[in-house]
């Protein structure tokens, strides 16, 4: 998609002068390469973790620079301790899931634990805040569309339990910048690059690496993940408050997507269109399967409605804020991702 980048940098008040930043989500697959451009730009960097086990997808040099403090953000005398000399926070943390079963947790998490959040960075005074939301808070259309910044929420059966936990926890941030928090609000497009392959975004691989038959109809915004933490340390520096910014790469039917990635990893292709009825089956019997074996499904009714949609993300708006920033070409992601994938899974 070619977008205007007419130089306008003079909107782009800073940089500030930050010393310390806390990531929370410093585990998972985007907050960990959030604290990679962290360090790579001379940060230090202190990182909230749940669990002792980080991920194998950086380098274990890099992770090792990290101050990791044991935590977790719906503990507020944790958040309390880890906000101390800190100069800025980019919180990354949240559970992306359309299982119900992960329903009440996921809300729990992203609302309530971002609330607490938004409330200790208030009382510590921090001076820089970036929450990375998801373009699924900007709410999508039974019919489709083009979506920006602009865009209004509206309550339709399409949007799903994590986009209304995303959307609610985005009023969180609106608050607390109503109470003098500087802030700025990045909502990204569907992550892709190489991670952990069996959660999350990066499963789109695994599926394809497994040569999975079939594709879904729809359109939806694809964006790499180092993109995505380039933006996040930009956008922490520039100073800009009370605005959100769609990162977003390229908008691709999920047919080409997974064919570029089966091309990469030199498998056979999906060759079968689903539709609703053959949709509406498979996340049927998805569940009745996760019923005998306790695993996670790996398409649910949630699901299924996104895979459907043909939704458009607009990136000017970032793009014109940084006239310098270029998207990495999804091609060349999924190609450097799919050698990884491949090297590791031999």
């Amino acid at each position: 998609m070619e977008e205007s980048r007419e130089d306008n940098s003079s909107t782009v008040p800073g940089p500030l002068r930050i010393g310390t930043v806390l990531v929370t989500g410093g585990t998972g697959f985007l907050g960990a390469y959030i604290i990679k451009h962290l360090l790579d730009k001379g940060y230090d960097v202190k990182a909230i973790r749940r669990t002792h086990k980080l991920p194998d997808f950086i380098s274990p040099g890099i992770l090792d620079r990290v101050t990791w403090l044991d935590g977790d953000i719906l503990d507020v005398v944790s958040l309390e301790d880890a906000m101390e000399g800190v100069d800025a926070v980019v919180h990354a943390a949240a559970i992306v899931s359309f299982n119900s079963k992960e329903k009440e947790q996921m809300y729990k998490v992203n609302v309530e634990g971002t609330a607490n959040v938004i409330n200790i960075a208030l009382e510590k005074n921090i001076r820089r805040f970036v929450y990375i939301s998801s373009i699924a808070a900007l709410g999508r259309k039974t019919d489709g569309g083009h979506v920006n910044e602009e865009k209004k929420w509206e309550d339709n059966k399409i949007n799903t339990h994590y986009a209304k936990s995303k959307y609610k926890a985005e009023l969180e941030v609106w608050r607390g910048i109503s109470e003098g928090l500087n802030s700025v609000i990045l909502n990204p497009s569907t992550i892709l690059g190489y991670g952990d392959w069996n959660t999350g975004s990066s499963a789109i691989f695994k599926k394809v690496f497994e040569e999975f038959k079939w594709y879904t109809p729809g359109v939806n915004g694809f964006v790499d993940v180092e993109d995505v933490a380039a933006a996040t340390v930009l956008l922490m520096e520039s100073n800009i408050s009370e605005e959100r910014f769609i990162i977003n790469g390229d908008n691709w039917p999920f047919r080409k997507l997974m064919d570029t990635m089966a091309d990469a990893f030199d498998k056979k292709k999906p060759v079968r269109e689903t539709t609703p009825f053959i949709l509406g089956i498979a996340w049927r019997v998805e569940k009745l399967r996760t019923l005998f074996t306790g695993q996670k499904p790996v398409l649910t009714k949630e699901s299924a409605k996104v895979a459907h949609s043909k939704t458009y993300f607009d990136n000017e708006k970032f793009l014109k804020t940084f006239p310098g920033f270029s998207f990495t070409p999804l091609e060349k992601t999924i190609g450097e991702a799919c050698k990884k994938y491949s090297l590791m899974h031999k």
